[in-house]
């Protein structure tokens, strides 16, 4: 199994970067036509109620696991495999979740991304994040391609 958070370079992202030791570290890979990831929250992950996820942490887990969805999407469009060849970099350019009920915290969650849509530099990536047997969150997110010079702030 590729992770694709593992393959990308100098990527000290808060939520999935491999190079930022205090930060989730998701990881994300292809199975067929979907892209999964599992997370396991941790207590102080917690929302108001200590039982349930804190929205901003499932806010923050969807828009990595889709971003890096976009990336792998534009990786593969090319023909390469992710971090082959030149970096290949999507920045978040809307995110729009939907919380559908309370996520509980005492289990893994799953999230499963498709690409709904992909021009030359935007994909639109449809996300769920799952509980057991339960959605309990879902979201639009658009990927915008940049340029690899945009993290050094060219």
């Amino acid at each position: 199994m590729i992770v694709i958070q593992d393959r990308l370079v100098g990527n000290h992202c808060y939520g999935c970067g491999k190079d930022n030791a205090e930060g989730l570290r998701i990881k994300s890979h292809w199975d067929g036509e979907v892209a999964t990831c599992r997370y396991m929250p941790r207590p102080e992950q917690c929302a108001g109620p200590t039982q349930f996820v804190y929205g901003g942490l499932i806010a923050s887990l969807i828009d990595c696991h889709s971003v890096g969805t976009a990336i792998a999407h534009f990786y593969g469009r090319e023909g390469r495999e992710v971090g082959e060849g030149p970096a290949i970099w999507c920045v978040t350019g809307k995110l729009s979740v939907n919380y559908r009920k309370p996520t509980p915290i005492d289990r893994e969650v799953e999230l499963s991304a498709r690409i709904a849509e992909s021009g030359e530099r935007k994909a639109i990536v449809h996300t769920t994040l799952a509980s057991g047997d339960s959605i309990t969150a879902d979201a639009e997110v658009i990927a915008i391609r940049v340029p690899d010079d945009w993290r050094t702030g060219g």
